[in-house]
């Protein structure tokens, strides 16, 4: 009975206030776990049915069961910090916030996903990354790591390059498209021109968890958690949540490799 678990089949189909709500409810479940209802709402600024609405969307019958589910992963999770960790300092609530965005990217990660990936994996594909923006230095070091165990990977860096790489895409290809927000103009016309051909690639998307267009055209979509940043108009987001999960579906791969299922 953990909340991540139970959450992990919906949580795609939030909105982006949905996905607000779980944000903080997420951040927050040790002040959270004996507050009514009422209170709950109350510090998201939403009423109680749509509170409760949102209790129902990601898996529970109702505010009791998610109330006592919040204590239940609360207590287990003290306890593992217990034992692993006996003499933590506190530490600065930007480094809270941090951890707790990478946390909640590898909880949520569905292993049902990441295999069906590997199965597709093992045939050796060529990998397109398709990013824009600070998102493209990320890729950089996501095309080095799966180049490096043996992937041709092909990255285009700006907007001509994306415009020829596309057409040269394969059915048999893996095209992963890397954008937080899921809304970029270009790389959805990218995907439409993709999907209009009798035959396209499988396309795997990592996105934020918010409802977007790029995670609703993929193939399977793979969701992150980050505090949005822009510091004089650039954006400063963390990228760390993308890195995560592409390093993480490398190492699902070679396991998958040497369990022999290929």
């Amino acid at each position: 009975m953990n909340f991540f678990e139970i959450i992990k089949p919906y949580v795609e189909k939030l909105n982006k206030n949905e996905y607000g709500l779980l944000d903080y409810v997420i951040k927050n479940m040790t002040q959270i776990q004996n507050k009514s209802i009422r209170e709950v709402a109350a510090a998201c600024y939403v009423s109680t049915t749509t509170f409760l609405r949102f209790v129902r969307k990601i898996g529970f019958s109702g505010y009791s069961e998610f109330s006592t589910v919040i204590k239940y992963t609360v207590l287990n999770s003290n306890k593992a910090e217990d034992q692993t960790e006996p003499f933590v300092e506190e530490q600065s609530a930007y480094r809270n916030e941090y951890l707790k965005n990478i946390e909640e990217t590898v909880r949520v990660l569905d292993e049902r996903k990441l295999l069906k990936i590997c199965q597709v994996l093992d045939h050796r594909p060529k990998l397109y990354f398709f990013a824009k923006g600070f998102s493209k230095y990320s890729a950089e070091y996501i095309e080095y790591l799966y180049t490096l165990n043996g992937f041709i990977v092909i990255f285009p860096k700006n907007h001509e390059q994306r415009r020829l790489a596309y057409r040269n895409v394969q059915p048999d290809d893996v095209i992963f498209v890397f954008d937080y927000e899921g809304e970029d103009d270009e790389l959805i016309q990218i995907i439409q021109n993709l999907q209009s051909k009798r035959s396209y690639a499988m396309l795997v998307s990592i996105t934020g968890a918010n409802n977007n267009t790029i995670q609703n055209m993929s193939d399977e979509n793979l969701y992150l958690f980050t505090d949005e940043l822009k510091i004089s108009g650039v954006d400063m987001t963390s990228h760390v949540s993308l890195i995560v999960i592409m390093e993480l579906l490398l190492y699902q791969f070679m396991e998958y490799q040497k369990s022999g299922k290929s």
